[in-house]
């Protein structure tokens, strides 16, 4: 099992990035392991509304559906699965000023079956990938 978590501070005022963020199709201009992210749910983006997802992790290419499970205007969760590992990416926000947000990022990962024995290994390569993701969702918002 990994957790990682990271709060900052970004020059975009809250209410745009709270409407950026709850749409997980955007991970693949903020995660830089996302090559693809799709909503397959007909519809406006609401809690249980899912995505498929290509990632790369560990070298790795993987396949994973996300569905939203919570929608505040100061929270989101997404929880992603698939047959080898289950995960969810949790957002949370606060308006600092007018023009800016503070966002604590927390991201999980837990590997299942065989895939279990990754886990040490992964720990170390989610805390690298999580200093990646502060760096490209601030790029991304500031420059929106």
């Amino acid at each position: 099992m990994a957790d990682v978590s990271r709060t900052f501070t970004v020059a975009s005022p809250l209410g745009e990035v709270v409407a950026y963020l709850r749409d997980f199709a955007n991970t693949t201009a903020w995660d830089p392991g996302t090559e693809k992210c799709e909503q397959t749910t007909p519809g406006p983006v609401a809690v249980g509304t899912e995505w498929h997802n290509v990632s790369s992790f560990f070298g790795r290419t993987t396949e994973l559906t996300y569905r939203m499970t919570r929608d505040d205007p100061d929270h989101v969760v997404f929880a992603g699965r698939n047959g080898a590992a289950i995960t969810s990416d949790d957002l949370s926000f606060e308006k600092v000023d007018d023009a800016s947000t503070s966002i604590t990022y927390r991201a999980h990962l837990e590997f299942t079956g065989l895939a279990r024995f990754a886990d040490p290994a992964a720990r170390l390569a989610f805390e690298v990938l999580a200093a990646k993701i502060v760096k490209q969702m601030t790029g991304v918002l500031e420059a929106r």
